[in-house]
């Protein structure tokens, strides 16, 4: 025994082959001028060219991508000192403040998202159902009998106000059209590729992100006072973090909690209006599987049509349509990490100070992983098929592993409450092509202009 465990101490070290590297890039450049013309494009064409691990160089840095479901499960379950997403996420300080999130160490981002949870709850959850439908429904009161609608824009502010009321309080939903709004849309704009490498060069759009979160601060500061002053203690994000603490037992600042609501509003609402967009465009497009969300519609709501929870949870021919568009258009093409210490997959080594990276937008079409992935084919989630569940990272819409976003099921939820709304009350046509991805923006929403043409549906709606 003693000199098989001196052979075990002596046998080298399995030899790690060097990655490949994807070719066609330039002195100097590498591969950025193919990238930023298409980055989805591209990575796919690495993929076919180089397998599920290879490198490539965009300008001076060296960058890896996991490709496929086994390579994702090692990027995702390797610990932040190894995958260190802090180093690459520097550009969001100025947004979501000092103190918070990526400005913290590991564990005590872990634990600042974690005070978020009590808020999600089932219980949360059915109120949010409702909320969801008044919201909808007064957007809907508002667009007429028929007329054209600029989708994005339109989805953007219908989360901003279910988001703001579910989560930040109904205090804050009353200051949407009064100033949280515009604060939040310059808040947006200030994530940019300039921003992503220069965080605080002062050009003018970082100057309107400060000024905005300024405005932000004292939206949100305004309200604790008084709820401070009132003893108010609704149940939302907001008061979850004001009643929080952390294990040592100290209380959050008010700095502390501004800065976790401004990244769990970042982290849900602006992918989620990307998402609804997404989901509206393909259903428009797909008559046939609209007309059996409408039938399910009118049969979930026949006997009782008020919309909740329970209700929502039925309407799985709707979920299946918003999951088929998290599939062909996630709103974030890219997950990026910094790689601390060297990580090993399939005898290959990534080494530390690469950049690695996985693409929600590659992956899922994967043709060994999602059959005909082309196709807008909902069915693929419903049981015989069920492809989503054959390994647990196939679908990475919503990221994986310990950073997955904890908001999935609201932002699904939200999606399908308004849609319902919409489908109830108006027919939607596209009169233009199927819009292209606008892969300039770091959450990649359709190319404008995207506008959808409608008219009030007659008679009675399904639901009240």
């Amino acid at each position: 025994m003693a000199d098989q465990a001196q052979l075990a101490v002596n046998r080298p070290a399995p030899r790690s082959e060097a990655l490949p590297d994807l070719a066609g890039g330039w002195p100097l450049l590498g591969h950025l001028r193919e990238f930023q013309r298409d980055p989805v494009a591209f990575l796919a064409r690495g993929y076919r060219d180089r397998g599920e691990l290879f490198r490539f160089r965009l300008g001076p840095r060296d960058f890896a991508l996991f490709a496929g479901p086994e390579a994702h499960d090692v990027y995702f379950k390797a610990p932040d000192d190894q995958l260190d997403p802090k180093s690459v996420y520097q550009f969001t300080v100025p947004i979501f403040g000092r103190g918070v999130v990526y400005d913290v160490a590991p564990d005590i981002m872990t634990e600042q998202l974690g005070f978020l949870f009590p808020a999600l709850r089932e219980s949360a959850m059915r109120r949010f159902a409702r909320a969801m439908f008044e919201e909808a429904s007064l957007f809907a009161d508002g667009m007429g009998a028929e007329g054209e609608l600029d989708l994005p824009a339109a989805m953007n502010q219908l989360t901003v106000n279910i988001a703001s009321r579910c989560l930040l309080g109904e205090e804050v939903r009353r200051e949407v059209d009064t100033g949280f709004a515009e604060a939040y849309h310059e808040l947006q704009n200030g994530i940019n590729t300039i921003g992503f490498f220069f965080p605080r060069l002062p050009i003018p759009a970082h100057r309107r992100r400060d000024r905005a979160r300024r405005k932000v601060t004292e939206i949100f500061g305004r309200v604790m006072a008084e709820r401070r002053a009132s003893g108010a203690e609704p149940d939302d994000f907001m008061q979850a973090l004001m009643c929080a603490r952390y294990k040592d037992g100290r209380s959050l600042t008010d700095a502390e909690i501004t800065g976790i609501l401004v990244a769990a509003l970042f982290a849900g609402q602006h992918t989620s209006a990307v998402l609804a967009t997404w989901t509206g465009l393909e259903l428009v497009r797909a008559t046939g599987y609209l007309a059996r969300v409408r039938h399910e519609m009118c049969e979930v709501y026949a006997d009782d049509p008020a919309m909740s929870l329970a209700s929502l949870k039925r309407q799985q021919v709707l979920e299946n349509a918003v999951r088929e568009c998290e599939r062909l258009h996630p709103p974030l093409i890219l997950l990026i990490r910094k790689v601390v210490r060297p990580l090993r997959y399939r005898g290959q080594m990534v080494p530390a100070g690469t950049m690695a990276m996985v693409s929600p937008a590659v992956a899922h079409r994967l043709p060994h992983v999602f059959a005909d992935p082309e196709r807008f084919f909902p069915d693929r989630f419903a049981a015989p098929a069920s492809e989503h569940k054959q390994h647990p990272y196939a679908l990475i819409g919503f990221g994986g592993g310990k950073h997955r976003c904890m908001g999935k099921n609201f932002a699904i939820l939200q999606i399908k409450a308004l849609w319902s709304v919409l489908l109830d009350r108006f027919h939607f046509t596209l009169d233009a092509p199927f819009p292209a991805p606008n892969y300039g923006s770091w959450v990649t929403g359709p190319r404008l202009p995207c506008r959808l043409r409608y008219r009030r549906l007659p008679g009675a709606n399904v639901l009240r």
